[in-house]
């Protein structure tokens, strides 16, 4: 038997269909190139944008035709469907969802959550690249236009030292570069914590936001050695206030004195980046210079309406903290243009930000509306895509150029 399997979407996916290699190659099957010379293909989809869902649609209808190829020479032949579109399906409560997958896809076999690849085996990878870490899964964040609490649900931090102890193996085995990755990897470790039952009620729930005094808490975890560690937990200030406790600084710290070449993370959000996480990356040359910080906006009102938690004031001082203490710092960013209700003097506010901060590279994204989203929801995709175009042309020139002139 054969497999071939097509990845969507960004480096998190890419590390599930690593995992998800791995669990083909205990059962003896063997890897192809194209899916064509396939007994099973699997398709790891992505719904962050409305493209890459209808770039699964159309390898999908494709497929089928194969499919019915191999069926008139009796050749097996199947279809699975995982990923963000699965996690959807799973999640909707009412089934509506997948019933509709199911109409628009009728030549897939099985829809299989992602949850069902665990990480009992070593992902498949490349000695020559880098290793990609999940450290957890999820986001408790809900920004107003993005999809992934509802394709992966509530974030989940994997346990500490099984994190480290896979780093720990990918040295033994001669990597150099390892990526670890979260959809927010900051707050790696506040269900570790709080108990992953606290975490979104503090989250949302101005009552139980901590007051200006650093609360206590304290984090132990059992090493290789049988010995019982323990961890102070960092609280970042923001608003004033005391947010969730995260271990990533005491995760990234102990990954880079590893000996790794180089260590890279993503994604972060802005407001659970701490000094102490920013003294971890200057303290350790082997961490990456290259941070990624995403905006989405340049306009107040714009990222109240998103549920970004800071203003645009509160990013550029954080841009400012790193280009100060982290020498050589380069920052790439996400941005979305023409969100609901986007106006043109906002984004004007966008644009001059990023000509302020001097970003490295952008994602620049079109809006589009994401089934369950509270955009989509209770807001109104009013500005014209026209409008939306010209505006992503503009900032693709600005910040973009010169990477499609090298």
């Amino acid at each position: 038997m054969k497999f071939y399997i097509e990845t969507f979407g960004c480096q998190q996916n890419h590390a599930d269909s690593q995992r998800i290699a791995s669990g083909f190659l205990a059962r003896g099957f063997t890897p192809v190139q194209h899916y064509k010379r396939a007994n099973y293909v699997v398709i790891n989809t992505c719904m962050v944008r409305e493209k890459a869902e209808n770039k699964v649609y159309g390898l999908v209808h494709n497929l089928g035709l194969l499919k019915k190829e191999k069926q008139k020479s009796d050749t097996f032949f199947k279809i699975i469907v995982t990923g963000c579109m699965v996690g959807l399906a799973f999640r909707d409560k009412s089934g509506k969802y997948l019933e509709r997958l199911k109409s628009i896809m009728p030549e897939v076999d099985e829809f299989m959550p992602i949850e069902e690849v665990g990480f009992d085996t070593m992902p498949v990878r490349s000695v020559e690249g880098t290793a990609l870490i999940p450290i957890s899964n999820g986001c408790n964040n809900f920004c107003t236009f993005c999809v992934v609490p509802f394709t992966r649900g509530r974030e989940i931090s994997r346990p500490f030292q099984e994190v480290i102890t896979e780093c720990e193996t990918l040295k033994q085995k001669d990597y150099n570069t390892v990526l670890l990755l979260g959809q927010n990897v900051n707050s790696y470790g506040a269900d570790l914590i709080l108990g992953m039952q606290n975490v979104q009620k503090i989250r949302d729930l101005d009552t139980t936001y901590f007051n200006k005094n650093v609360p206590k808490a304290e984090f132990s975890f059992t090493d290789n050695q049988g010995k019982i560690q323990k961890l102070k937990p960092i609280f970042v200030k923001h608003l004033g206030r005391y947010r969730l406790p995260t271990l990533f600084p005491h995760l990234l710290e102990k990954v880079a004195q590893m000996g790794f070449t180089k260590v890279d993370f993503m994604s972060s959000n802005p407001w659970d980046f701490s000094d102490e996480l920013i003294d971890v990356i200057a303290q350790n040359k082997n961490i990456t210079r290259s941070i990624h910080l995403p905006v989405q906006s340049g306009d107040d009102a714009m990222l109240k309406k998103m549920n970004r938690w800071y203003t645009v004031s509160e990013y550029l001082s954080l841009i400012e903290k790193l280009k100060k203490r982290v020498k050589n710092v380069s920052i790439s960013t996400d941005i979305i243009v023409g969100f609901c209700g986007e106006t043109k003097n906002q984004f004007e506010h966008t644009y001059d930000l990023c000509k302020k901060v001097g970003f490295s590279k952008a994602y620049i994204s079109i809006y589009s509306p994401r089934p369950f989203t509270a955009a989509t929801k209770v807001m109104s995709d009013d500005v014209p895509h026209r409008e939306k175009k010209e505006r992503w042309e503009r900032l693709e020139r600005l910040i973009n150029a010169k990477h499609y002139k090298d």
